[in-house]
C-alpha cells in the first residue's frame, strides 16, 4: 500500500469533502483510517486475487511447455517465465512483511520487469505469427496486476493496464494475420489479459466507497439518541480537552506550582480557556442532534441543508429521528445513479395553535423535505416506510423533483 495513500484509497492529508469543515466527524474518521497501516479489508481481497493470479500462472506454465516444440527459440519465453515467477514471488513476500503496503519505487520497479517479460514472450512467439495462440507470460503479466491493485492508487493500475492492452494490439497487428478465423482468438486473449485488472479496479473502487458510505452513516446515526440539545461528537473531545488544560491549571495552583497572582502569558492562557468553554456551552444551547448528523457527514453535508431556526428537530422521539435520517439517506441514494446537483433541503417549524392538541400534551411539528434533482420513481418503497415512522406525510413533484411534507406529532415541551 503507498504510504500516502489507505485501502480507501483516499490521499492522506487532503480535505475530506469540498465545503465542508475540515474537523467535521466525517473527516476527522476518514483521516483516522488513512492512517498508515489502518485497513478496512481491502487486504483479503488482495490475497484473493493472489490465488486467482497464481491459478492462472499454473495454467499458463502447463500450456508453455505443452506447446515447448513449436517456439524457434525457447530461450526468450522460459526467461520471461523465470522473471514473472520471480517477482511474483518477492512482491509477495515484501508486501507480507511489510504489512500491505507497497511504495511507489517498487510498484516502478515491478512495472520494469513486467514490461521486460511481455518484451520476451513476445520476441519468443514473433516468429510463430499468431499471438493469440501462443501469448503465455504476456497474458500471465495481466493477471499479476490483480494482487497490486489493492496496493496502488487506481490511475497507476489503469495505466499499466493500458500499456498492455497498447502493447498487445501493436504486437498482434504486426505480427499475426488477421482473418474471420484467427480474429476472434486473437480478441479473446487481449481480453484475457487486460480485463482483469480493469474489472477488478472498478469493483475495488466500489468497495471502497461503500465502505466510506457506511461507516460515516455509523457515526451520523449516533446522533439520534442524543438529547434535545448536544454539543455533537467532535466538541465532545474538544470539551474533554479543554476540561483536562482547565484541571491541569487548577492542580498547578492549588499544588502551588503556579504562583499567585498569576503570571500574563498563564492569565492569558486561563482566559483562552474561559472562552472556548464558554462558546461551546453556548452552542451546546442551540445545537440540535440534526444539526450535527448533517454537518458532521461527509455525504450529508455536501447535499442537505438545514432550515430549522427554532431548534424543532430536538423535541423529535428516537424512533421518528431514525425514520427521519434514514429517509434522507435513501433520497440521496447512490451518487451513480442520481445527477450531480442533486439537493435536499430540510425546514422544520414553524409551530402554529392550530398543531396544539385539545388536551395541550402535543404539538405537530411540520416537517418540509423539498429536493432537487430526485424523481418520484426513483424514490424507494424503504423511503416511504421510513418516513411512516416520522409521522403522516403528503407526497408533490414540481419539475420532475419531489416535495414531502411530513406532519410530525412530539411532546408539548412545556408539558414536560
Amino acid at each position: 500500500m503507498n504510504v500516502d495513500e489507505n485501502t480507501l484509497g483516499v490521499t492522506r492529508g487532503r480535505r475530506a469533502a469540498r465545503g465542508l469543515p475540515i474537523g467535521s466527524t466525517g473527516a476527522r474518521s476518514l483521516r483516522q483510517a488513512r492512517a498508515a497501516g489502518a485497513t478496512l479489508g481491502t487486504g483479503y481481497l488482495g490475497i484473493g486475487a493472489a490465488v486467482v493470479a497464481g491459478l492462472q500462472t499454473v495454467y499458463g506454465l502447463i500450456f508453455f511447455f505443452s506447446h515447448l516444440e513449436d517456439y524457434p527459440a525457447v530461450a526468450p519465453a522460459l526467461a520471461a517465465w523465470l522473471l514473472y515467477i520471480a517477482v511474483f514471488v518477492v512482491t509477495t513476500a515484501l508486501v507480507t512483511i511489510r504489512g500491505q503496503r507497497l511504495t511507489g519505487w517498487m510498484f516502478a520497479a515491478i512495472a520494469v520487469i513486467l514490461a521486460l517479460v511481455v518484451a520476451l514472450d513476445f520476441i519468443a512467439i514473433a516468429p510463430l505469427h499468431d499471438v493469440g495462440a501462443y501469448a503465455t507470460a504476456s497474458v500471465a503479466v495481466g493477471f499479476g496486476l490483480l494482487p497490486v491493485v489493492t496496493l496502488r492508487p487506481a490511475r497507476e493500475i489503469v495505466a499499466a493496464t493500458i500499456v498492455l492492452l497498447a502493447a498487445f494490439v501493436v504486437m498482434t497487428l504486426a505480427t499475426t494475420p488477421i482473418t474471420s478465423a484467427s480474429g476472434p482468438q486473437q480478441i479473446a486473449v487481449i481480453s484475457l489479459a487486460v480485463l482483469p485488472s480493469a474489472v477488478a479496479t472498478v469493483v475495488l473502487q466500489r468497495f471502497r466507497r461503500m465502505v466510506q458510505v457506511e461507516l460515516d452513516r455509523v457515526l451520523v446515526q449516533s446522533n439520534v439518541s442524543q438529547p434535545r440539545f448536544a454539543v455533537g461528537m467532535l466538541a465532545s473531545d474538544e470539551l474533554a480537552r479543554l476540561d483536562l488544560a482547565a484541571e491541569k491549571l487548577l492542580d498547578g495552583v492549588a499544588g502551588g506550582e503556579v504562583p499567585l497572582p498569576l503570571a500574563p502569558k498563564v492569565a492569558s492562557q486561563a482566559a483562552s480557556l474561559a472562552t472556548e468553554l464558554r462558546l461551546h456551552l453556548i452552542e451546546g444551547r442551540r445545537e440540535t442532534w440534526l444539526h450535527h448528523a448533517v454537518t458532521e457527514s461527509e455525504y450529508l453535508g455536501r447535499s442537505v441543508t438545514l432550515a430549522d431556526p427554532s431548534s424543532l428537530a430536538g423535541l423529535l422521539a428516537p424512533p421518528q429521528r431514525d425514520g427521519l435520517l434514514q429517509a434522507v439517506w435513501l433520497l440521496l441514494g447512490d451518487s451513480k445513479s442520481r445527477s450531480p446537483g442533486t439537493t435536499i433541503t430540510l425546514g422544520l417549524g414553524p409551530v402554529t395553535a392550530a398543531g396544539q392538541s385539545l388536551a395541550g400534551r402535543s404539538v405537530e411539528v411540520p416537517v418540509l423535505i423539498t429536493t432537487t434533482g430526485i424523481r418520484r420513481n426513483r424514490v424507494t418503497p424503504a423511503t416511504w416506510n421510513a418516513l411512516e415512522r416520522v409521522g403522516e406525510y403528503t407526497v408533490s413533484t414540481h419539475e420532475q423533483s419531489v416535495r414531502l411534507q411530513v406532519s410530525c406529532l412530539v411532546d408539548n415541551p412545556a408539558e414536560t
